[in-house]
């Protein structure tokens, strides 16, 4: 009886002591960018488990991206935050943040080069399941995730919060390789209804397996609380509490089913 008090209260003590661990890890793009990744685990999951690459938005590698990964981690996920600016650059001004987004959307194939590194980094990382890949992207991320779904970049889904669905480089059938959840706001100011309507056309042609939901009365950056004080900056932009809730718990089961429903 003793003996089995003791292991009960040994391995009670392992438990309490699992946390969450993050790091930063530097590294670089096939055109020499230097970058800086933000990777989160949690250390009471043994073995390998599912890899998900975090997308900034266009405010650059903030603390918001970062809480993301270790969102995802408490979740069970092996995650990734990676860097699509270079240096791990992020700013609070709306100007400098349209220039940083602007330069990494300028070549398609450089912003490709720049996910795949991360993508590869993630998959590098001894807790990541490297045959179970997904990614989510916020505002400008959304846009680099949809972009990669629709290059066939091997990813098993993609999710897209309050990101731009315009894009110059339509999916053509059969590209769409991953499953496709867009969470968009109905009262993004940012995103037009063309936009919308574009893209669900764009992914019926292609065949995706695709999901679009509407968000009532959300606004652009809705998953986040520290949105609102852009709003003096003039950016249209706020956080919405339901809908951040609604579009996680959304993300949650497509997540499930999707890696549920891989061959085994």
């Amino acid at each position: 009886m003793r003996y089995r008090l003791l292991g009960a209260l040994m391995a009670f003590s392992a438990l309490a002591q699992a946390e969450i661990q993050t790091q930063e890890i530097p590294y670089t793009a096939a055109d020499g960018t230097r970058l800086v990744g933000y990777y989160a685990y949690d250390d009471a999951i043994e073995g390998k488990r599912p890899g998900i690459v975090v997308v900034h938005e266009w405010w650059g590698l903030n603390d918001y991206a970062k809480r993301r990964a270790r969102d995802l981690a408490e979740l069970g996920y092996s995650a990734l935050a990676i860097d699509m600016y270079g240096e791990g650059r992020n700013t609070e001004h709306p100007k400098d943040a349209m220039s940083f987004m602007q330069a990494a959307l300028a070549d398609a194939d450089a912003a490709k080069g720049r996910f795949n590194a991360g993508l590869d980094l993630l998959k590098q990382q001894q807790q990541t399941d490297a045959e179970k890949l997904a990614a989510v992207g916020y505002c400008f991320g959304g846009k680099v995730v949809l972009d990669m779904a629709r290059q066939g970049v091997p990813l098993q889904g993609v999710v897209s919060f309050h990101g731009a669905l315009a894009t110059q480089t339509r999916a053509a059938p059969g590209s769409v390789k991953a499953r496709v959840l867009v969470e968009h706001g109905s009262a993004d100011s940012m995103v037009s209804a063309q936009d919308v309507a574009a893209l669900s056309a764009e992914m019926v042609t292609a065949g995706a397996d695709y999901r679009l939901v509407s968000l009532p009365g959300a606004k652009h950056g809705f998953t986040n609380p520290g949105a609102d004080k852009f709003q003096e900056k003039g950016v249209d932009v706020a956080y919405d509490k339901a809908a951040d809730q609604r579009s996680w718990q959304d993300m949650q089961q497509f997540l499930d089913e999707t890696f549920t429903d891989l061959p085994q």
